[in-house]
């Protein structure tokens, strides 16, 4: 169910609970503990995975968005596996889009080896697009956000990025968010098939990363994003 219409400063798009967390958890925590009302958008909820089911999985998301300290989460529901650049889903995710108003979208980056992450990536650009058409009704003004950037939760599906958050000061929690996908995650203790994700060395390699793109920005941990052209900047970083 869609909360209440309340613009954002932040919204993040991913196909399942738990790909933005991977993908973009530390810069979101950072952004909310700073002042930005971030929500969260999930397209599916993550009924044809493996392990869990879509009532856990989504107590988990839930757990993970309180973690994060999101000011909001909502799901579209639209069926998990089947995820499709079309107009029938692109008008199910405009409202959305439109209730919240956020300053900049981040959505998931394609090519990916998921089939949904890469039908994501498609859906959120031209649905942020058509949000902005005022002859698609839907009862809400429309708006289309100013800025687009993608995040990708596997390093050897990403180039160069077009820039690098740092993520020293909120990487526990980020840990912490994904805990709560127990899941869907490295747990000795839950009972069910190994899956890509499931694996030690899946959990240890998201520290991996995240230390190996710190270390390309000469901090501890950090996470890449990508963007469409060149950044827009009012100044030089550093300055």
């Amino acid at each position: 169910m869609m909360d209440e219409t309340r613009a954002m400063d932040i919204l993040a798009i991913g196909a399942h609970p738990d790909d933005v967390e991977l993908g973009c958890g530390g810069i979101l925590a950072k952004l909310a503990r700073r002042g930005s009302r971030v929500a969260l958008l999930d397209l599916t909820k993550g009924e044809l995975g493996s392990r869990g089911n879509a009532v856990l999985r989504l107590e988990e998301a839930r757990c993970a968005m309180e973690t994060l300290g999101l000011a909001a989460r909502d799901n579209v529901g639209l069926p998990d596996g089947s995820l499709a650049n079309t107009p029938e889903q692109q008008r199910q995710i405009i409202p959305f889009i439109r209730n919240y108003r956020p300053k900049v979208l981040i959505a998931l980056m394609a090519p990916d080896r998921h089939p949904d992450h890469a039908a994501t990536h498609a859906l959120s650009r031209d649905a942020n697009f058509y949000a902005g058409l005022s002859k698609i009704e839907t009862g809400q003004e429309p708006f289309r956000a100013p800025q687009i950037y993608y995040f990708h939760p596997y390093t050897e599906y990403a180039g160069d990025p077009s820039c690098i958050i740092d993520i020293s000061e909120t990487f526990d929690v980020k840990l912490r968010a994904l805990q709560s996908y127990k899941s869907q995650f490295h747990n000795p203790g839950y009972k069910g098939p190994a899956t890509f994700i499931s694996t030690q060395a899946f959990w240890d390699g998201i520290e991996v990363r995240a230390r190996f793109w710190g270390n390309r920005i000469g901090v501890k941990y950090g996470e890449p994003l990508y963007h469409d052209g060149p950044l827009p900047l009012d100044i030089l970083p550093g300055l």
